[in-house]
C-alpha cells in the first residue's frame, strides 16, 4: 500500500483516531476502493501498535468498509452503481421528510453553512468538500427535530461519502450548482413552504444519485481498463 495516512501520537487508547484516520482515507477516496492493506502497514504510518489498528480494521468492517482480501491483509470494499442507486433512494426518502418537517419549524439556516460549501467547492480538498454537504444535510436533520432521521440517515451517509469522494476526485462540474439547489432548498424551508421543501429535495437527491451513478460507472470502466 502506498497511500500516506498521518502519523499519530502515542497514548494508551487511539482506537477512535485509527478508525476516524482510515474512515476519512475511504471517505475521501485516498484510499480508493479495492485497494489492499494490512495490520502492519497501517501501524508502521500512523506510529501506533497494531492493537488499536486491529480494533479499527474490525469497526470498517462491521460498518461494510473494508472486507478480507485473498491471502493476507483487507482491501477497501468496492463501490457498485447499484449499491450506489439504492443507497440513495433511502436517502432521498429521509431528506424529503426532514425538509419537509424543518420547513413546519420555518428553520433559519446558518448563512455560513452554504458559504463554506460554496467556497470549498471551488478548491481541491475533497475533504472539506464532502463534509460541507454533510453538514448541510445534517443541519437540516437536527432541525426537523426527529433525532431518528439523523441516526438512520448516519447508516448511509458512511458510504455516500466515499462514493462523493471517489467521484469528486476527478470531477470539478456541478459543484456550484449542487450549492444553487441547496439555497433554494433552504429558502423554501426558511419560508415554510414544506410542499417545495420536499419537492426541491427530491430532485436534489434524484440528480445527485444520477450524476453520482454515471460517474462512478465511468470511474469504474477506467479502472478496469488501467488494471
Amino acid at each position: 500500500m502506498t497511500t500516506k495516512l498521518q502519523r499519530i501520537q502515542a497514548r494508551p487508547d487511539y482506537v477512535d483516531e485509527v478508525y476516524k484516520a482510515l474512515l476519512d482515507a475511504i471517505s475521501d477516496g485516498t484510499m480508493a476502493p479495492g485497494v489492499r492493506f494490512t495490520q502492519e502497514e497501517i501501524a508502521e504510518q500512523m506510529n501506533v501498535s497494531r492493537s488499536p489498528v486491529l480494533q479499527a480494521i474490525r469497526l470498517l468492517k462491521k460498518d461494510g468498509l473494508v472486507q478480507d482480501a485473498p491471502g493476507k491483509g483487507v482491501l477497501v470494499t468496492p463501490l457498485t452503481v447499484a449499491s450506489i442507486r439504492n443507497l440513495y433512494l433511502i436517502r432521498g426518502a429521509l431528506d424529503n421528510l426532514a425538509a419537509k418537517m424543518a420547513a413546519e419549524n420555518r428553520h433559519q439556516m446558518d448563512p455560513k453553512i452554504i458559504e463554506t460549501g460554496r467556497r470549498v467547492s471551488r478548491g481541491k480538498d475533497v475533504k472539506a468538500m464532502v463534509d460541507a454537504d454533510v453538514a448541510f444535510h445534517h443541519d437540516i436533520y437536527a432541525a426537523s427535530g426527529n433525532p431518528l432521521i439523523a441516526e438512520s440517515a448516519q447508516v448511509y451517509w458512511v458510504h455516500l461519502r466515499r462514493a462523493m469522494g471517489t467521484v469528486l476526485q476527478s470531477s470539478a462540474s456541478q459543484r456550484q450548482s449542487i450549492w444553487d439547489e441547496h439555497e433554494a432548498i433552504a429558502k423554501a424551508i426558511a419560508e415554510g413552504d414544506a410542499v417545495k421543501a420536499g419537492e426541491l429535495s427530491d430532485l436534489h437527491t434524484t440528480k445527485a444519485r444520477e450524476y453520482l451513478a454515471s460517474r462512478l460507472d465511468e470511474y469504474l470502466g477506467q479502472s478496469d481498463q488501467s488494471q
